[in-house]
């Protein structure tokens, strides 16, 4: 599978997530300034035009830092910070500008 195919799909995932109401966060202690999503700043709708937005050159992946099996997705786009996994479902680590 070529990367662009696998990002869209990713994208494709985690906006039908944001749309649906099917995500969580995983907690951090600085929410307030990590995740604007969290704390109600930004809504799902708004995160998911941003996404809808980016391309394959806004997305990089590495594993999580407390669980290597999971791999952490990461979009920067139009100055939105957005960083996410799959286990199975939809989890938010940071949504900000």
């Amino acid at each position: 599978m070529s990367p662009s195919v696998r990002f869209a799909q990713i994208r494709r995932r985690v906006v039908a997530s944001l749309l649906s109401g099917d995500f969580s966060h995983e907690g951090r202690a600085d929410i307030e300034d990590k995740n604007l999503l969290q704390v109600g700043k930004v809504s799902a709708a708004e995160v998911a035009e941003v996404l809808k937005k980016s391309g394959g050159t806004n997305h990089h992946s590495s594993p999580h830092h407390q669980d290597p099996s999971i791999l952490v997705h990461v979009i920067i786009c139009r100055s939105w910070y957005v960083k996410f996994y799959f286990d199975p479902d939809t989890t938010f680590i940071s949504v900000h500008q």
